[in-house]
């Protein structure tokens, strides 16, 4: 077991103001495999009192410097690469082949292409009379979730930083690990203290005090969307930014103009899109459209596919899906399953309980439904699980009504023969982004949602620019 007893603040490792910890919990052998310390809305404090210290000089630094620390954070990352994925895939259940490639690989990018805006942006042009200049908004809180960890730290982290502002970071408890190996990245490479501070902690103690301090200039949260609406009360007190990236329900429209071949490889992408991570994705396509007179043949090739689908320890050669991350998530799909079966949906593969040969660990088996209505509650609410819905529809204004139908809006697919008439009804889906024709991921475009999935966009130039003011200058 790992003891991690200190905070990052101020360019040091330095005793929270609680002598209490909290375990961190391997999802394969249900066993504590770290502990952290419980920090405090008083440790969260000091942390935003160090960033703000430091941000007038960080903000000054030319970006071509804050650059390089940049680049060398993300070298860094990727020396580590081999520890950083085996925290990851011990607390999140992700297999290790793939958490090297997405859990770590995707921050080093972020790392990376902040390194590369940061060195090119135009922070002042001439707008007719005026001379439009853009600046750091300040002090950030970086409050993320466990799915994705280090993916969504550096999401928010490597722009706020490239941008010119400093940061205090808020990781999950169920999976800080990685928050601690960055820090001690951090400070190895020498940013200057007091730019990026590691208070570990509860939401409810040291997320809130980030998001309630009137020292704190923006808070940029990705969770639940009940815990986005908490944070977005308790910033309005002071009237600061909020960025949220929040749930989301993701509709994959398969139309009926797709051949046999088509169809099939669409309903076989579309099980893996829903189940990446064991399906602990806020952006899976977790329900898939199809016409109604094609619902067998989509059941068919779904317990094809999942059939297919090797399930168990992570570290394990050919593993697909591991466990979930926590007893508790793992009980919220199992009630979720239930409630599909209670509803009357069609159980087309998994169902309750553990796979097959599997005792220990927080698993599930991946599970397919069919034949379930727009209105059940497994068409409605993230479950966040490797659970899948088929839904089927009457003509394309059906379809698209049902992709809609829903609170969410953060992603989205849709299949076509015609990849101009499946782009023309991408355009009609309400939501942030969509794969048209299984679109690859793109980890530089902007991502983020409509409705209840959110507001603001992170990565690329649009991440960017979310930590950024802008002040007119009238020459």
């Amino acid at each position: 077991m790992t003891t991690f007893d200190k905070l990052y603040i101020g360019g040091a490792w330095v005793a929270s103001d609680s002598s209490k910890t909290i375990e961190v919990i391997d999802s394969i052998t249900e066993e504590v495999m770290a502990t952290v310390p419980e920090g405090t809305a008083s440790d969260a404090a000091r942390a935003v009192q160090a960033a703000k210290a430091a941000f007038g000089s960080w903000a000054a630094t030319p970006a071509e410097e804050r650059a390089k620390f940049l680049t060398r954070i993300g070298d860094a990352l990727g020396a580590r690469m081999d520890e950083i994925a085996t925290a990851i895939s011990k607390e999140t259940g992700m297999a290790k082949w793939l958490s090297e490639f997405v859990q770590v690989g995707l921050p080093i990018n972020s790392f990376n292409q902040a390194a590369a805006l940061a060195s090119s942006y135009q922070f002042e042009e001439p707008s007719g009379t005026s001379l439009i200049v853009r600046e750091p908004i300040g002090v950030v809180a970086c409050i993320t979730p466990w799915n994705y960890p280090l993916h969504q730290i550096a999401a928010k982290v490597a722009y706020a930083l490239g941008a010119g502002c400093t940061v205090v970071v808020k990781p999950s408890e169920v999976a800080p690990i990685d928050a601690f190996i960055l820090a001690d990245i951090i400070n190895e490479v020498g940013l200057p203290a007091g730019v990026f501070n590691l208070v570990s902690g509860t939401g409810p103690e040291v997320g809130e005090a980030l998001a309630n301090d009137a020292d704190v200039d923006m808070v940029s949260f990705t969770g639940s969307t009940r815990a986005g609406r908490r944070v977005s009360q308790l910033g309005a007190e002071t009237v600061k930014k909020v960025a949220l990236e929040l749930g989301g329900k993701s509709a994959n429209v398969l139309l009926d103009d797709l051949d046999e071949a088509a169809f099939a490889k669409a309903v076989g992408d579309g099980i893996g899109k829903a189940f990446l991570n064991s399906g602990q994705t806020c952006s899976a396509l977790t329900r898939m459209l199809v016409p109604r007179d094609r619902m067998a043949e989509a059941e068919a090739i779904a317990a094809g596919a999942v059939a297919g689908l090797k399930v168990g320890d992570p570290f394990a050669a050919g593993t697909h899906l591991g466990p979930l991350a926590s007893a508790a998530q793992r009980d919220r799909v199992q009630g979720y399953i239930q409630k599909g079966i209670d509803e009357g949906a069609t159980l087309v593969a998994g169902g309750l309980g553990k796979p097959e040969g599997v005792d220990v660990g927080f698993y599930v088996r991946p599970t397919v439904f069919s034949n379930v209505s727009r209105d059940m509650t497994i068409a409605q609410e993230e479950i966040f699980g490797p659970v899948l819905s088929i839904l089927p529809y009457d003509d394309e204004e059906d379809a698209v009504s049902i992709a809609n139908g829903v609170v969410y809006g953060l992603a989205g697919g849709v299949w076509s023969g015609d990849k101009d008439h499946a782009i023309a009804v991408a355009k009609r889906l309400r939501t942030g982004q969509v794969e048209v024709n299984g679109g690859a991921f793109n980890a530089n475009a902007p991502f983020g949602g409509y409705k209840q999935s959110g507001n603001g966009r992170e990565y690329g130039k649009f991440g960017f620019e979310e930590f950024l003011e802008i002040k007119s200058l009238q020459l």
